[in-house]
């Protein structure tokens, strides 16, 4: 896809009940799925470089105003962040490092492995019609490799492009990961978002990869934003949270210049800082709304079907979706029919790897790690053999 920014359900992540008493957070489903559907718009509608799969008419052409406003799509990038701050800090308070653990390997891999096959069987088989780029190079190992999520650090390509959110996603979690391990409390969690702060300020002139690399500076404000938006949540507003917030905010859009610059690239054209700074100000409105219970009003259920979706359909929508956008154009489609038929199909995909993929396979994995986990905990209990 991209140029990894200076390489996202985040991506992974449910709007799962928070404190007692307090409502679920529908909202947060909701802003999933447009935060999804913006990224689907970048690349469909705003990213037209795609060796030919539009057959000359692209929607730079056809819908020039979609295409525009498509141009910022890749910034429902930093809303999911946001979300994911939030909720992986909600849905793991008081568990214990191993159920964290469980909580994630479940919530990302059964989808996220059906993604995988599902693009590379679809790349691979039908080249002819899937961009360039996808199928050249591409070979079975590589699609194996990226069935670990680690196929990033071990060097080697993305099956899709927009699987570099994941391993972003993932090293959030590792960090996290390390506050869960000395348990959660509201101090640990503070100091956290204090450190890694000063850790994403340092990086970019450190000259440091691995610093860098941990640091993660054009994704962490959105993170630790998202993280203390939800001790808003749990514990009431101060000074303190909205300090960091207001931080974070600021460190957000003293990054835009600097992904201005990729997205540029990309594109071929100019790209306002005025936009690109209301659209991050509005992802993090949005998000600290839910915190501050103005979304508590939308108790509509059906918004859990919106969230369900949000996961696969990021996984799917990119390859896949110009791989079926250049079948239909073949066939003298209209580029808006084009755009409406491979949304719809991606959507009852995305709808059919959650019933039947997501729900049955993550049960089933759960159950095997608590087991694991069980054991592992018993034999951690067992006293040292004699003479060891």
């Amino acid at each position: 896809m991209l140029r990894r920014r200076a390489a996202a359900r985040g991506i992974g992540g449910a709007a799962e009940g928070g404190p007692a008493g307090r409502p679920r957070l529908y909202a947060l489903d909701g802003m999933r799925l447009f935060a999804a559907l913006s990224v689907v718009s970048f690349h469909w509608a705003a990213y037209v470089d795609v060796s030919g799969v539009w057959e000359g008419v692209t929607p730079k052409d056809a819908l020039p105003l979609l295409n525009r406003v498509a141009a910022y799509g890749w910034l429902g990038v930093e809303l999911f962040f946001v979300i994911s701050g939030f909720v992986i800090c909600m849905s793991c308070w008081g568990k214990r490092p191993g159920e964290f653990f469980v909580s994630r390997v479940v919530r990302l891999y059964p989808g996220y492995w059906v993604g995988v096959l599902l693009t590379g069987f679809v790349v691979l088989t039908f080249k002819e019609y899937a961009r360039t780029f996808a199928a050249k190079g591409l070979h079975v190992d590589t699609v194996l490799a990226n069935l670990t999520m680690l196929q990033e650090p071990l060097g080697l390509r993305h099956v899709d492009g927009v699987y570099w959110t994941l391993w972003v996603e993932m090293r959030f979690y590792l960090l996290f990961a390390l506050v869960v391990a000395t348990g959660l409390t509201y101090r640990r969690v503070v100091a956290f978002c204090g450190i890694w702060t000063i850790l994403a300020v340092l990086a970019p002139q450190a000259g440091i990869p691995l610093l860098a690399t941990i640091a993660m500076p054009d994704g962490a404000p959105f993170f630790i934003a998202g993280v203390a938006m939800f001790l808003m949540y749990r514990f009431g507003q101060n000074l303190l949270l909205w300090g960091i917030v207001g931080f974070s905010w600021i460190l957000a859009l003293s990054r835009l210049r600097h992904l201005r610059e990729v997205y540029v690239e990309v594109l071929g054209h100019g790209l306002s800082w005025y936009v690109m700074a209301a659209a991050v100000t509005a992802a993090f409105g949005l998000v600290l709304g839910a915190a501050l219970g103005l979304f508590d009003r939308i108790q509509w259920k059906r918004l859990t079907v919106a969230g369900a979706l949000t996961y696969p359909l990021y996984l799917i929508h990119q390859e896949i979706g110009w791989t079926v956008i250049h079948v239909l154009r073949l066939n003298r489609v209209g580029v808006a029919a084009a755009l409406g038929i491979t949304l719809v199909l991606v959507l009852l995909t995305a709808w059919t790897i959650h019933r039947v993929v997501e729900r049955p396979v993550s049960g089933l994995l759960k159950n095997a790690l608590d087991r694991s986990m069980a054991t592992l905990r018993r034999a951690s209990d067992e006293p040292p053999a004699l003479g060891s």
